[in-house]
């Protein structure tokens, strides 16, 4: 294969698939294209290679050296509850477990709890019993176990989840069962051993039929986008973004580690380019078509073992991300007497009332309404034929039919479409706000020494509003903030994960030095086995105090270095330490990275900084002429005050009144606040109680 080679970094989110290409010549070129488009293609990511390449049919052998995404199949899939259907075999006596669960109650005054729908179809028991020791005390009935998997198998069902008590420390009887299965003719057999080796059931459990209910899925997923890109003749490598921010195979991609698997890719992204600008700690805002990711770094990737997505439990490293149903999608509408936004969403099809297919108001044309995207600048990629610009008309109709409905209601006077459109837009700033101090104020981080990291097509719209609402004085938006998910997929490195259980007091330092070096070596043979040399090992301790439930990873070292990493995390997360009280382990990680992220560098702007346009804007109540920028005509010199419009391929961002925006030396647009306290908007946001006057 020659060297002259394409490589293309994709995320196929919700409503948009971003892809970034680097060409055989070092150049980057970006696209994005709706993700779900019937009439026209059948996936969006194969679809947007052939764009780009311009090739209609079969691509040239060795053109592809690889393809890097991230996708929310698996994601969708388990929303819209449309997995595999699954058996679940569980030891005799907890057929009931996962249904009951842990018993929170996140609503607590609910009178009607809605429990969410069970992702197995049936459950059966299996007839064995381990001690808390892992010694059998009654053997597997396996001839119990062929009859209850023959039932399952001849009622049509091809995938089963196997979840032993204790089977973390032996997994003998679930090891059976398996291979029963796989002569019975299951093709999706998922034991929960093999997705989680630590204790407690439920967890454990949950997360083997979750990875049972969607590796089927995910795995026709893969074979159909490696089948269309010809891997092995004219692509070299596919590759996927997991849910704990690394690359794997697509052959070694399960469903247990898809869920976040475009979101990762963002992190990744935020970090690598935000540290290469010089800032260490960073909120990472991604705004998206369907919803706003939010997520906080200083220094290391933050993840979560236990997470909870559409009402589904799991156990496995995650990137720690929150999300709202906030995006540009979300609905704006007058319902139980009050302005709600979300959390629906009007995603692709038929997307927000501008898109020209029918579709509800949404934030996106909020912005339309306000003038902040504006429709002659603003690429005509909508209608049934994919190629008419915004239609702003049928906002303005859409809105003043909403303003009409609402007097109607409330017996008030009929608001402008304007103030509907700013009145919808400061609750979608607020809910983003308030995301952000879930990851951050409310962990013990002093958000205003943080820069905003604003990425997805949506983040450039929203970015200093939401600063304002947090006291941030910095936003920063790379050159490619509009697909900087599919960027962040170039920059990432293979990973393997593993974790183990490890219950002992701190003191046993080399004993848990023996268990990390045994794992160690599995996850460096795992990324080994996909071509990489280049490899580090990290080693991490999830420690406690005796008694408490909430563990605090640090990294492994001596006791007394562990010590006092864990107090030091520990009084910043809850204000307090008890140096007199025992630690002792709860789990031990290790993470071996492969090292194959590139940083192909972005081109500096070269033009005369000048505006390309005036543009009318309702900003701050009023009627406003604009100016508008182009970012490519922007150079490393310009100083834009705001109100302002900087307009881009892949996105459009707004520099609030009272803010300022410059290009670095690296292309980034970095906004600092002009003022520390602005608006009286944003104060009311952070209190509740002060009133400062607003700067007008």
């Amino acid at each position: 294969m020659g060297e002259a080679r394409w490589e293309f970094w994709i995320d196929r989110g919700g409503t948009f698939t971003d892809v970034v290409a680097l060409a055989p010549d070092g150049g980057v070129h970006t696209h994005k294209l709706l993700s779900e488009n019937p009439e026209r293609y059948r996936d969006a990511a194969v679809q947007g290679i052939r764009e780009v390449m311009g090739e209609a049919g079969n691509f040239a052998d060795g053109s592809i050296r690889a393809v890097k995404m991230g996708t929310t199949v698996a994601t969708n899939a388990l929303l819209e509850r449309k997995g595999e259907r699954v058996l679940l075999l569980i030891t005799e006596g907890f057929r009931d477990l996962l249904r009951i669960g842990y018993q929170t109650r996140p609503r607590l005054f609910d009178l009607h709890i809605k429990r969410p729908d069970l992702l197995y179809e049936e459950v059966a028991e299996l007839d064995e019993r381990l001690d808390a020791d892992g010694a059998v005390v009654r053997p597997l009935d396996e001839h119990k176990a062929r009859i209850t998997l023959r039932g399952a198998y001849d009622k049509g069902i091809r995938a089963v989840a196997i979840a032993g008590l204790h089977a973390y420390l032996n997994p003998e009887h679930e090891r059976r069962v398996a291979d029963i299965a796989a002569e019975l003719g299951f093709t999706q057999i998922t034991a929960s051993h093999q997705v989680n080796r630590l204790a407690k059931l439920v967890g454990r459990g949950d997360t083997a039929v979750v990875d049972a209910y969607l590796s089927p899925l995910l795995r026709r997923y893969v074979e159909q986008v490696a089948d269309a890109l010809d891997v092995g003749r004219a692509c070299e490598a596919l590759l996927f973004m997991q849910s704990n921010g690394g690359l794997t195979d697509a052959r070694l991609f399960q469903g247990k580690d898809a869920i976040l698997s475009g979101p990762a890719g963002g992190i990744v992204g935020m970090v690598k380019t935000g540290e290469a600008a010089g800032h260490d700690r960073l909120i990472g805002f991604d705004m998206g078509g369907t919803s706003t990711d939010v997520s906080h770094y200083a220094g290391d990737y933050e993840r979560s073992f236990e997470t909870e997505v559409a009402g589904v439990r799991m156990r496995a490293p995650m990137m720690d991300i929150h999300t709202v149903a906030a995006g540009g999608g979300s609905i704006c509408k007058f319902e139980d007497g009050r302005f709600q936004v979300g959390p629906e969403s009007a995603g692709a099809d038929p997307g927000p009332a501008c898109y020209r297919r029918g579709g509800p108001l949404a934030v996106t044309d909020c912005n339309v309404m306000l003038g902040k995207l504006n429709a002659a600048h603003f690429p005509a990629v909508f209608g049934p034929e994919g190629d008419a610009p915004l239609d702003a008309e049928v906002v303005r109709a859409r809105f003043a039919e909403l303003a009409e409905a609402v007097a109607a209601e409330t017996g008030e006077a009929a608001r402008s479409p304007e103030e509907m459109a700013e009145g919808f837009l400061r609750i979608a700033v607020d809910n983003m706000a308030n995301a952000i101090k879930k990851i951050s104020v409310q962990r013990g981080h002093d958000v205003t020494r943080y820069t905003l990291q604003c990425f997805g097509g949506a983040g450039g719209q929203h970015a200093c509003l939401v600063a304002d609402a947090l006291g941030m004085r910095k936003v920063l938006i790379h050159p490619h903030a509009g697909v900087l998910s599919a960027y962040g997929m170039g920059l990432a490195e293979v990973r393997a994960m593993r974790e183990v259980q490890m219950d002992a007091p701190l003191a046993e330092v080399e004993a848990a030095r023996e268990v990390l070096e045994r794992i160690a070596g599995q996850a460096r043979i795992e990324v080994e086995s996909q071509g990489i040399t280049d490899i580090d090992v990290a080693r991490r301790a999830h420690l406690r105090y005796e008694g408490a439930h909430q563990a605090l990873e640090v990294a492994f070292g001596s006791e007394e270095e562990m010590r006092k990493a864990f107090e030091a995390a520990h009084r910043q997360r809850f204000g307090f330490a008890s140096p007199e009280r025992e630690i002792v382990f709860e789990m031990l990680s290790v993470e071996a990275i492969g090292r194959t992220g590139q940083s192909p560098g972005a081109a500096l702007p070269e033009g005369d900084g000048r505006p390309v346009a005036q543009v009318p804007v309702h900003i701050e109540g009023e009627r406003r002429e604009v100016p508008l920028y182009e970012r490519e005509r922007l150079s490393p010199d310009s100083r834009i005050t705001g109100p302002a419009i900087i307009t881009e391929p892949t996105g459009t961002n707004v520099v609030e009144p009272g803010w300022e925006a410059s290009v670095d030396g690296m292309g980034n647009l970095l906004t600092r606040a002009a003022t520390l306290w602005r608006t009286r908007r944003m104060c009311r946001c952070i209190s509740g109680r002060c009133r400062i006057p607003s700067r007008r």
